[in-house]
Parts: structure tokens; C-alpha cells; sequence
């Protein structure tokens, strides 16, 4: 068993259901972690990923992973260079 929901450092709404969660063992597994259709952009993102020389999509998945352990995410890609890229924050 698991809960999925929309998900992702703009539309992180659920938050204390991922606590509840997490206390609980239940997985929470967001769909659009990366914003959707309308990829996450922010300032701060862009800053951060500057100065940890890795991508803003990089740095929103590593805020999500670190968010809860109980967190599984599931950044869908269709190329491989994308793809390699999104596994990078869990490695």
C-alpha cells in the first residue's frame, strides 16, 4: 500500500499527511515531482543548484528525497540523458 498525490517543492500541500505517513511506515509517492507540464522555476532553485553545480530539477528531487524517507519519487523521462540526470540526487 502507498499514497500518491501531486507533489513537488510548489505544490507541497500535503505535508502533514507525509508526516502521518512516514510515522506509520506508508510510502508517499508523488506524481509531478518535477512541477508537471509546467516544469518547476524558481530564483532560489536556479542559486542553489549554482553553487551545488548540479541542475535546479537536480536540487528539487534531493529537497524531495530528503523531505521524508518514506518519500518514493518517480521522475519519468523520456531520454536517457534526462534520465541519468534525475537519478543523480539519489546516488
Amino acid at each position: 500500500m502507498c499514497v500518491q498525490n501531486n507533489y513537488n517543492l510548489a505544490t507541497a500541500t500535503d505535508d502533514a499527511l507525509v508526516d502521518d505517513l512516514a510515522r506509520q511506515g506508508i510510502p508517499y509517492v508523488p506524481f509531478f515531482p518535477l512541477g508537471g507540464f509546467r516544469r518547476l522555476q524558481s530564483s532560489t532553485l536556479s542559486a542553489v543548484a549554482g553553487r551545488l553545480g548540479a541542475t535546479p530539477m537536480q536540487v528539487a528531487l534531493a529537497c524531495l528525497l530528503r523531505r521524508s524517507p518514506q518519500l518514493l519519487l518517480i521522475p519519468a523521462r523520456r531520454r536517457p540523458p534526462n534520465l541519468r540526470e534525475n537519478l543523480a540526487p539519489g546516488v
